[in-house]
């Protein structure tokens, strides 16, 4: 079974859809046993930091997730949800990847939205994806570089476009909105 993380936060029908289109059955719940039994976890995200991770906690989500031991996608504020900290609301988040969310300068263009590339990518999430694709970013804040980065982008800064550590993967972007790449990499992490 994929489980999509039901909470406060947009995209998660695009985010079924997408599945389903690659022939997978997938269910949206908030369920604490549902989710740790579920065969791979989308933690799916639009939304604003500190009320979605104020959402998690009081389901006690937030402890669910980080000690999920099957494959888990976090999708834009997912993945930073799954940093330390975000700017956004001043928010303590999950912990997962120990970097901290800072939002753009607002003296550039922001919100970051449009069609990117990435650089620097290694990780198996990206099998028959390379550099010169592009993905679908729209977002104001951003997960910093480091050790768990496995794509850059760069956009007024430098940052991370996707991370991985252990079981724990995620994209800033949005796979689900990036056409044909978008499906290759869902499936990629569909048949981990």
């Amino acid at each position: 079974m994929i489980a999509i993380v039901k909470y406060n936060a947009g995209n998660i029908q695009s985010v079924k859809n997408a599945v389903e289109r690659l022939g997978f059955s997938c269910v949206v719940i908030d369920d604490e046993n549902e989710l740790k039994s579920a065969d791979k976890v989308i933690f799916p995200g639009v939304g604003e930091a500190s009320s979605a991770m104020k959402y998690l906690k009081e389901r006690k989500l937030d402890e669910v997730i980080k000690n999920l031991k099957q494959p888990v996608l976090g999708i834009c504020l997912g993945q930073q949800l799954m940093c330390n900290f975000s700017e956004e609301g001043k928010t303590e988040c999950l912990g997962i990847f120990d970097v901290n969310v800072k939002k753009f300068k607002a003296s550039e263009k922001v919100p970051h939205m449009g069609w990117n590339n990435l650089s620097e990518i290694k990780s198996e999430l990206f099998k028959e994806i390379s550099v010169d694709d592009d993905f679908y970013f729209v977002h104001s804040f951003y997960a910093e570089i480091g050790e768990n980065t496995t794509s850059v982008c760069d956009y007024i800064v430098p940052f991370s476009a996707s991370m991985q550590k252990d079981n724990f993967y995620a994209t800033q972007f949005h796979p689900e909105k990036s056409s044909k790449i978008g499906e290759q990499l869902l499936l990629n992490f569909l048949k981990l």
